[in-house]
């Protein structure tokens, strides 16, 4: 699934966040967005996910122009297209490790919970509270919820920011892994320039503009 950004303009409070930002998010590849604090990456996640309406421009899925959905056009969007990670793992401590994937799930299907658990090593752990989880193993739910609807594209803000080095290893590993193996396309804000070379693009942004645009796949 591509993800496109034609001249995507927005202000906030009087503010200019996104500048005539345009862009393309290939399908089945991972896309970097780069940049210091404040530069907009995480705004231009959202507008890219359609969390964040834009003053201007255009978003496409694919050839499709989407900029003017309606809510539930994005609902849809997001119930079987699309699914987000952020840094903070969203996780309900004192629920299970099965409850805490099933949130994303419309219905509870215990059979894609586990096969969505298998897939980021936690099989068998389904009835463990997440209270007893690593830092690790808790973004490993995150992601296992983020897969439970088989989504073409995973926005991702900062998910590993918050591990330690091994864990950060493992879970960008992860990431390269089920873009390879699902041909899913991954467009993630990091500070981790270590993952930022590792990705099919590199996008740097600095005050809401694209400052450096780099395809290493070329």
């Amino acid at each position: 699934m591509n993800i496109r950004a034609n001249n995507v303009s927005l202000s906030i409070n009087g503010r200019r966040i996104l500048s005539n930002v345009t862009l393309l998010a290939e399908g089945g590849k991972m896309t970097a967005l780069t940049g210091k604090s404040g530069s907009g990456k995480t705004t231009l996640l959202n507008c890219l996910g359609l969390i964040h309406p834009i003053d201007s421009g255009k978003i496409f899925v694919d050839n499709n122009d989407v900029t003017g959905w309606r809510e539930s056009q994005r609902t849809l969007f997001w119930k079987d297209h699309a699914s987000f990670i952020y840094q903070d793992y969203g996780i309900i401590d004192d629920e299970t490790v099965s409850f805490n994937v099933s949130l994303k799930k419309f219905g509870n299907n215990q059979g894609q919970i586990k096969e969505v658990l298998e897939i980021v090593g936690l099989q068998g752990r389904e009835k463990d509270k997440a209270l007893v989880l690593s830092g690790g193993e808790k973004q490993r739910v995150a992601v296992a919820r983020a897969l439970v609807n088989h989504p073409s594209v995973v926005f991702a803000d900062e998910p590993s920011g918050s591990l330690d080095t091994k864990n950060k290893g493992e879970l960008h590993q992860l990431f390269f892994d089920l873009r390879d193996r699902f041909g899913q396309t991954f467009v993630i804000v990091t500070h981790d320039d270590e993952l930022a070379r590792l990705t099919d693009r590199t996008i740097h942004m600095k005050d809401g503009l694209i400052t450096d645009d780099k395809n290493i796949t070329l």
